[in-house]
C-alpha cells in the first residue's frame, strides 16, 4: 500500500514526463504570468506623463504599453514553459520556419477577406454609410502605425495564451483520460469559452457577445490543433482585427477607434450587425466565423493532404528527453 506522502505526490507530479501534471502547470502558469502583467501595468503607470508627451496620440500610448505587456508575457511563458512544462517557447505554436510564414500568410490573407466580405455585406444592403476616408483625430499616418502594432501584438499575445499556452496543457492533461480527439475537443471547448469570457469586460459587451466571441475561438483554434503551429490563428486574428477597425471603422470587440481608413455609421439591425460591440456579436460576424472554419478546413487539407488532431499537440516532446 502507498503512503500517503506518495500519494501525494502521485497526484502532484507526473513521474513518467518529469513534471508537475497539467492543471498545477496551469495554476504556475496563470499565476505567474497574472503577476508579471500587474507587476508590468504599476511599473508603467508612473511613466504614463512622461509616455503621453512623448507620443503623438493616445493610441501610441496604447501601443507602447501593449508591446511591453506583449514581451513581458511571452517572456513568462517561455519561462514557465522551460521550468515548469518543460517545453521549449517553440513547443506553443511558434516553430517558425518556411511553412510557418506560409500558414501566416494564409492566417493574414484570410481575416482580411472575412471582415473585407462583412463590410460588402452590409454596405450592399444599407446597413452601413461611408461616411469618409484617412479619418483620424489626429496624424491618420501615425495613428495606424500605432493600431498596426497594437494588433500585431495582441494577436501574438492572445494566440500565444489561449492557444498556444492554456489549450495545449489542457489537452495534454486530458489524453489519458478522453483519447486524442476526446480531450482536443474538451481543450478546443475550455480555452473558446475563457477567452469569450475576457472578452466580457470590453465596452458594449454581453452575453451573446462572449459566445460569439467563444465561436471565434473555436475558428482560431482549429488552426492550431490541425497544424500544431500558431501561424494560422496569429495571422488570422491580426487582420480580422485591423480590418475590422483599422481599415472599415468598425468597433472591435466593443473598442471603438479614432482611425479608420473608411469611416462608417451604423444603420442595420443590432441582431445582424452587432451594433456598439461590433460584427462580433451579430448574425454576420458569425456568418463570418463559420465561413472562416470552413475555409481553414479546406486549407489544411489541400496543404497538407491530412485532416487530423496533429499527434504533437498530445504527446509533447519534452526538453530533457534529447
Amino acid at each position: 500500500m502507498a503512503s500517503p506522502l506518495a500519494s501525494v505526490k502521485r497526484l502532484l507530479w507526473n513521474a513518467d514526463e518529469r513534471r508537475p501534471r497539467a492543471p498545477w502547470r496551469l495554476i504556475v502558469g496563470v499565476v505567474v504570468i497574472g503577476v508579471v502583467l500587474v507587476v508590468t501595468g504599476l511599473v508603467l503607470a508612473p511613466l504614463q506623463p512622461l509616455l503621453d508627451s512623448l507620443l503623438v496620440e493616445s493610441l501610441s500610448l496604447v501601443a507602447v504599453v501593449t508591446v511591453v505587456s506583449g514581451a513581458t508575457s511571452a517572456v513568462a511563458i517561455a519561462v514557465v514553459g522551460w521550468v515548469v512544462d518543460r517545453r521549449r517557447l517553440s513547443d506553443f505554436g511558434l516553430g517558425v520556419d518556411r511553412d510557418w510564414w506560409l500558414d501566416l500568410g494564409f492566417g493574414l490573407a484570410l481575416g482580411a477577406a472575412l471582415m473585407t466580405l462583412v463590410f460588402l455585406v452590409e454596405l450592399a444592403l444599407g446597413w452601413v454609410v461611408v461616411t469618409g476616408t484617412f479619418s483620424s483625430s489626429g496624424s491618420f499616418a501615425a495613428g495606424f502605425a500605432a493600431i498596426l502594432v497594437l494588433f500585431l501584438v495582441v494577436g501574438v499575445q492572445e494566440e500565444l495564451l489561449a492557444r498556444g499556452y492554456l489549450l495545449t496543457n489542457v489537452c495534454e492533461g486530458l489524453t489519458g483520460w478522453l483519447g486524442d480527439r476526446g480531450a482536443t475537443a474538451v481543450a478546443v471547448l475550455l480555452s473558446s469559452v475563457v477567452f469569450g469570457a475576457l472578452h466580457l469586460g470590453n465596452p458594449n459587451a454581453t452575453l451573446v457577445s462572449a459566445l460569439s466571441i467563444s465561436l471565434a475561438g473555436v475558428m482560431l483554434a482549429l488552426g492550431y490543433v490541425l497544424t500544431d503551429e500558431l501561424a494560422i490563428p496569429i495571422g488570422l486574428h491580426i487582420t480580422w482585427n485591423l480590418f475590422q477597425g483599422g481599415v472599415y471603422g468598425f468597433p472591435v470587440s466593443g473598442l471603438g477607434l479614432d482611425v479608420a481608413l473608411v469611416a462608417v455609421s451604423q444603420r442595420g439591425p443590432t441582431v445582424w450587425t452587432g451594433g456598439a460591440f461590433g460584427p462580433e456579436a451579430g448574425l454576420i460576424g458569425v456568418a463570418a466565423i463559420l465561413l472562416g472554419t470552413l475555409a481553414t478546413v479546406a486549407y489544411v487539407r489541400a496543404r497538407y493532404q491530412v485532416l487530423a488532431v496533429h499527434p504533437s499537440l498530445t504527446a509533447p516532446d519534452l526538453r530533457w528527453r534529447d
